[in-house]
């Protein structure tokens, strides 16, 4: 089964979700039954924080990213298309993440996200990066209608 991503915007160039990206993370989120988007996510060498732990930019990547599907997920099931020729019909308007405890570096974590509100203008994302059972970091992003402006 294709991902989110590779379903609905394959040729994004997206650092963290865009599978048009060869040096990219290249994210792959899928939806649940339950209404949760899932992804798992195994950090690279390259994401250690110094100290042996994932990097907090990487880990707000993947949080604003795997959150990115939900929102697509969301407004293809709503029929909110993309406008003129952007490849996304939404983009992150603001990200507030918390981080709980350090994210191991070797080990696949786990990424949920559900939408929590959601109108053609804007959403409203939970987000959280779990392993070992525990919640990690966690986010509330919110994403707006992208308007192509001349």
């Amino acid at each position: 089964m294709n991902s989110i991503q590779e379903r609905l915007y394959p040729k994004l160039p997206c650092f963290g979700c865009g599978h048009a990206n060869a040096k990219g993370l290249r994210l792959r989120s899928y939806p649940g039954d339950d209404g949760v988007v899932t992804a798992t996510f195994t950090p690279w060498p390259e994401h250690d924080n110094g100290l042996g732990f994932l990097n907090g930019g990487i880990i707000c990547t993947v949080l604003d990213c795997h959150s990115a599907a939900a929102v697509m997920l969301e407004a293809d099931r709503q029929g909110w298309k993309p406008l003129g020729d952007a490849a996304l019909s939404y983009v992150t308007a603001g990200l507030d993440v918390r981080y709980l405890r350090p994210s191991p570096l070797g080990d696949p974590v786990e990424l949920r996200a559900s939408v929590r509100e959601a109108s053609e203008a804007r959403m409203t994302v939970d987000v959280e990066l779990v392993w070992d059972g525990k919640t990690r970091a966690g986010a509330t992003a919110l994403w707006k209608r992208w308007r192509p402006r001349p």
